[in-house]
């Protein structure tokens, strides 16, 4: 089995005006699908972050790609070797930087989309899904949380693309709670998620408080405001939340950096509070993790396989977090079907997930899906891995050409969330750390 013929399809999909500390989403998110054919008529494939910026980094692999047997993955990752250590000279947190587009880790996203395809492939030849590929599955119904955003009204797209408001507009702490119990009673979803960074840290300290309030201690809540608190209002939130974060839930990435999480750390447990610190912004690679672990700076990961450098990778993950002691979780971004499959086979196969992983997929539409048959289903809050081979999806080669043509017709080629709240919201607004 060789690979013949890589194809790259980068798509647009809509996305609502959701709030974060980094801004505001633009209309639509990018994503690119990556296909992989071999001679004996297989194809496995794969999605992965969109724009210029990814699809240019995939092709600058094609020439290590077309030729290679699909199983020589180790030989694959020495063949980007070069790109790899130039990249772990800058930094590679996303304290400034958005999933997807910092240049310090381009070659783990890359590895991760072409390792994804190739595992695809192996999976398809000898008819085994993915993540029994790579070892056996720890589970076979991978949890995921309700992922609630503030947001402004609209559903996304423009013109006469623009899509219904499901959620409508959340901008205080009743809208936000009416937003979570759409989501749960759709999706099933057991454990919370809200994105802060938003509004004033009282208003969301009241978000999370009405939360508890209508959906009691059995649903685990979490929230992440991306580095938006400077030191002092991370210890007031974590001091006004210690009720409601722990049973399951944490305070993730309240401050920037690794330092100034160990200091929230510190504060919290000098006054009784061992509420948990997570992470993926000040953590993003295996380089982080002894570094966070000495300074008490992050009790639980959140992992990526689209970044972190893949499905494998993922696996080594778990182990590293487990001997360290810290939990482990999964970060998100706006994705279709494939991706959510990707990160289903890898929740799956890590023996060590102590958190439901974040999902986006709530956000997008069946109108944008390329996975032949529709949207992944979401059960009782689980992606369910079935006996199908690969990642279990194939793609509507229909749908995805309509996704080609968003893409190609849209005027960006970047995600700027800052130029969307310039556009929108505040023609000065420009992101500030910490904000509060």
């Amino acid at each position: 089995m060789v690979i013949s013929e890589m194809r790259l399809h980068p798509v647009a999909i809509a996305d609502g005006p959701l709030r974060s500390s980094y801004g505001r989403h633009a209309p639509y998110a990018l994503r690119t699908i990556v296909e992989l054919k071999t001679t004996d008529g297989l194809t496995g494939i794969s999605e992965t972050y969109g724009g210029d910026q990814p699809l240019a980094a995939l092709e600058r692999a094609r020439p290590l790609v077309v030729g290679r047997d699909p199983f020589q993955l180790t030989d694959l990752w020495l063949s980007l070797a070069d790109q790899a250590e130039k990249a772990i000279a800058g930094d590679r947190s996303q304290t400034m930087l958005v999933p997807g587009e910092n240049p310090h880790d381009a070659h783990t996203r890359t590895y991760a989309a072409l390792e994804v395809a190739c595992l695809d492939l192996i999976g398809r030849a000898f008819n085994k899904p993915l993540c029994d590929v790579v070892g056996g599955r720890a589970r076979s119904k991978p949890p995921f949380s309700a992922y609630l955003f503030y947001k402004h009204s609209g559903g996304g797209g423009m013109g006469d693309d623009a899509r219904d408001d499901e959620y409508g507009e959340c901008l205080d702490p009743q809208s936000m709670v009416r937003q979570a119990r759409q989501m749960i009673a759709k999706y099933g979803f057991k454990e919370i998620k809200l994105k802060g960074g938003v509004l004033d840290p009282g208003q969301e300290i009241e978000t999370i408080k009405a939360l508890r309030a209508e959906f009691g201690p059995a649903f685990p809540l979490r929230i992440d405001p991306n580095c938006a608190w400077s030191v002092e209002t991370s210890l007031k939130v974590g001091r006004e939340l210690r009720e409601e974060l722990t049973g399951g839930g944490y305070l993730e990435d309240p401050t920037a950096t690794l330092e100034g999480m160990a200091a929230v750390r510190k504060g919290l447990l000098a006054e009784g509070i061992d509420t948990p610190l997570a992470s993926n912004v000040a953590t993003t690679c295996f380089e982080h993790l002894p570094i966070a672990q000495r300074l008490d700076s992050v009790q639980i990961v959140l992992s990526d396989p689209h970044y972190w450098g893949g499905i494998r990778a993922q696996l080594h993950l778990s182990k590293f977090s487990q001997v360290l002691g810290m939990g482990l979780s999964m970060h998100s971004n706006n994705h279709l079907g494939v991706s959510m499959m990707i990160m289903a086979h890898a929740a799956a196969a890590c023996p060590h997930l102590t958190h439901a992983c974040d999902t986006h997929y709530p956000w997008q539409t069946e109108q944008d899906e390329v996975v032949l048959g529709g949207r992944v289903p979401i059960v009782d809050g689980a992606v369910e891995i079935t006996g199908k081979p690969g990642l279990g999806v194939d793609l509507d080669y229909d749908q995805l050409a309509r996704g080609v043509e968003r893409f190609n017709n849209l005027p960006y080629r970047k995600r700027d969330d800052e130029a969307e709240m310039r556009k929108h919201v505040d023609p000065n607004w420009k992101r500030i750390l910490p904000r509060w």
